[in-house]
């Protein structure tokens, strides 16, 4: 059986969330559901912070620079492609952090030609290499307020990062399978509909919009399993001391197969009530670092989240060891109120603040 193996560029000017969305399609496309997932990082940001190569501060001009980014990238991208072919799993992602045309919007076009040709590649031929690209436009464009300096390597004013925006998407403009995705209604929204892309091109139905919270009686979780093939995962949550007051930090641990993924994410609330919540991966070592900043007046939230489909509707069941009697299951799409036969619900506590994770995290209780 030949490999599916979908190719996708996530590009976009500064501050746009490719580090958040490369977050959620670790989650979204599980080893559990027979995926792997294989993440290209950013090539500009280890050669600068990493080897100390930056095309500023009179190191080496922005066109040598070029030089080394592409052939770093060329390499990994070849290497990312014979480890697709070699992993077990039949459906496989690859997903690079920007990618090789993401060069082109710091040089002139014919310096861009000339740095490809040393390499013995065309245009046409490396944008070949990819199946999809997904422009997450700045949040610089439309979403002010939340731009920061994030990329600890480099950073841009908000007129530098419009004007990057502009020039990587003018770079990626003839790829035939290009999508935009823009900061018209939120970043919660953003992230979605960029997942919902991702869905669209693996050939699977996207995630419907909507989403409902109820809390439940402890259904027969084996039974889940046998009849909704419901599979479980198994999760701790940590929070973090307050570094800022509008931020609020935590940290995630999650089984992935026989390993397990780490996450460190950022809830920041504005002055007009609006979340804006980002997160990124982070390594084994990372994630015991930020242990050490634990909030020591929280719990660890520790459960089992139960996913499966219900009539075509997708159902998340978290199972809490501090409760025996009761868990809470999220419903999504246009029906949330169409639950299967063997769950009964207490009540909806949709946007409720009793049963978010942070009270969890404090009463230990349902």
């Amino acid at each position: 059986m030949p490999k599916n193996i979908t190719r996708i560029v996530l590009t976009g000017g500064p501050a746009a969330g490719k580090t958040t969305l490369i977050s959620r399609i670790l989650k979204e496309f599980r080893q559990e559901d027979g995926w792997k997932v294989i993440t290209i990082p950013e090539t500009a940001t280890e050669l600068i912070s990493g080897f100390g190569i930056r095309p500023f501060g009179n190191c080496v001009s922005m066109e040598d620079f070029q030089y080394f980014a592409i052939e770093d990238q060329l390499h990994k991208e070849k290497l990312a492609l014979k480890a697709a072919q070699m992993v077990p799993e039949e459906k496989v992602l690859i997903v690079y952090d920007r990618a090789v045309l993401d060069d082109k919007a710091y040089i002139t076009d014919e310096q861009f030609r000339e740095t490809l040709a040393y390499f013995g590649r065309t245009e046409q031929q490396v944008l070949a290499g990819y199946d999809a690209v997904l422009h997450l436009v700045t949040c610089a464009k439309g979403a002010e307020f939340a731009y920061n300096y994030g990329n600890a390597a480099r950073y841009e004013t908000v007129e530098a990062a419009r004007e990057k925006d502009d020039l990587t998407l003018r770079a990626w403009s003839t790829h035939p399978a290009l999508y935009v995705i823009d900061n018209s209604v939120d970043f919660e929204d953003k992230i979605n509909r960029a997942i919902a892309q991702i869905y669209r091109l693996v050939g699977q139905p996207a995630p419907e919009p909507g989403k409902k919270k109820y809390l439940v009686a402890m259904p027969d979780c084996d039974e889940l399993a046998r009849k909704y093939a419901a599979v479980p995962k198994e999760m701790m949550q940590t929070y973090l001391a307050a570094s800022r007051p509008d931020t609020e930090r935590r940290i995630r641990q999650q089984r992935n197969g026989s390993d397990y993924l780490y996450f460190y994410t950022e809830k920041r609330v504005t002055g007009d009530g609006t979340r804006w919540v980002t997160e990124k991966p982070i390594s084994e070592k990372e994630y015991i670092s930020y242990l050490m900043e634990a909030d020591i007046s929280l719990h660890s939230v520790h459960k089992l989240k139960y996913s499966f489909n219900y009539e075509g509707r997708r159902m998340e069941l978290d199972v809490y060891p501090f409760c025996q009697d009761r868990a809470i299951l999220f419903a999504y799409g246009a029906d949330t109120q169409k639950l299967p036969p063997d769950i009964k619900v207490i009540r909806d506590v949709t946007g409720s603040a009793e049963y978010k994770n942070r009270m969890l995290a404090k009463t230990q209780a349902l």
